[in-house]
């Protein structure tokens, strides 16, 4: 499916505790400018009123027949069934909603939810980091290709997705890759979202700077410190990056032991990438030291930062050598070098959801 050259049309909602953001995509491009509602979240009614109100306005200014409405609702949820569960920042769907089959009964159109990380992965893998690779690894001459893809946002919270063979893979209880719910093995009396999100560099650069928290910090003021751009503790802001970077680093570690597959990164933290990457990539390429040898490698694969040039370069090389058969003259092909790769998104988050909800909802009509 190339969903850069498809003509129908989906609408689509990021939907939010504060605002409602409506849009129509079709060929993978948003065709009108964001429509942006009050999300009401405490009235129920007046929130599904919003949503009605808004996927009617974006059907009276486009002149193409949607085939589908398809967007990201926080959870908890059973995002098949489309049934909204308890949420902190919209109340009122608490006790449960049953919202897709309200939005269908209203359109007569097909309605799909997902949860907005698992989104960011599917948009990446159809229309983002993984064609890019895999179009670099061709370019390079390199017989290797990859199908799986774990992606990551970083921001107020941390969230994530997992894309397996080009499908969404979301657990049996929709909840696969709560990677926020990971424990971490510096601080393993929290879950790992509150080591890697923008609470975490604020409350590690208040520590170290000696300032009360919370305070009116956020982390590109503690960016701009790290970087002498603004009066702070360059110090602590650095180091509040950096136990951000390792923390993430170890959360990576443990998905690419399970998934083996590429990670990308997007969100409003990447444009610090600079400062938590190297905490990051020392964490992928460190040691475990058993009992029972000197040390052992944290991960079975080499792993490359795509976000370097040379690492690039050296991650798309062909390794692949021709391996002879005894007894025959046929020869089989053998890529010794197992790896993986990080990248920070190259489309951002916010484009790889509407990707990823675009993708859905052709892929479902479809079938």
């Amino acid at each position: 499916m190339n969903i850069f050259s498809d003509e129908r049309v989906v609408l689509t909602l990021d939907a939010g505790g504060t605002n409602f953001v409506f849009n129509a995509i079709q060929k993978g491009k948003a065709i009108i400018e964001d429509l942006i509602k009050p999300a009401n979240a405490d009235d129920l009614e007046l929130c599904i009123e919003t949503m009605k109100s808004g996927f009617n306005e974006v059907m009276e200014t486009i002149s193409e027949t949607p085939v589908a409405i398809s967007f990201a609702f926080p959870g908890p949820a059973d995002y098949p069934n489309g049934i909204i569960g308890d949420l902190n920042n919209l109340p009122a769907f608490r006790g449960g909603v049953p919202l897709k089959a309200i939005l269908e009964e209203e359109f007569k159109l097909p309605v799909f939810i997902n949860n907005d990380g698992d989104l960011y992965a599917y948009g990446e893998a159809l229309g983002g980091i993984l064609p890019e690779v895999n179009n670099m690894l061709e370019a390079a001459g390199s017989k290797k290709k990859y199908n799986n893809l774990i992606g990551l946002t970083l921001g107020t919270g941390f969230g994530g997705g997992l894309v397996r063979n080009g499908q969404l893979f979301i657990g049996d209880n929709s909840t696969a890759g709560e990677v926020w719910l990971f424990s971490n093995r510096y601080s393993p009396n929290v879950n790992s979202e509150d080591m890697v999100s923008t609470r975490s560099i604020q409350r590690v650069y208040a520590e170290q700077a000696g300032l009360a928290y919370p305070n009116n910090l956020m982390p590109k003021d503690i960016y701009d410190i790290a970087a002498g751009l603004k009066d702070g503790n360059k110090e602590s802001a650095l180091k509040a990056y950096e136990e951000t970077g390792k923390a993430l680093g170890d959360t990576i570690a443990n998905l690419m032991t399970l998934i083996d597959g590429l990670v990308v990164i997007g969100g409003g933290i990447t444009g610090a990438k600079d400062l938590y990457m190297p905490a990051v990539m020392e964490e992928l390429s460190g040691y475990y030291y058993p009992s029972n040898t000197d040390k052992l490698p944290r991960l079975v694969q080499k792993i490359f930062n795509l976000d370097n040039e040379e690492e690039l370069i050296a991650f798309c090389k062909n390794y692949s050598k021709e391996l002879n058969v005894p007894g025959s003259d046929k020869t089989v092909s053998y890529d010794p070098v197992p790896r993986l790769a990080i990248a920070t998104s190259r489309i951002g988050a916010s484009e790889a959801i509407s990707l990823g909800a675009y993708a859905f909802a052709l892929q479902k009509v479809s079938e």
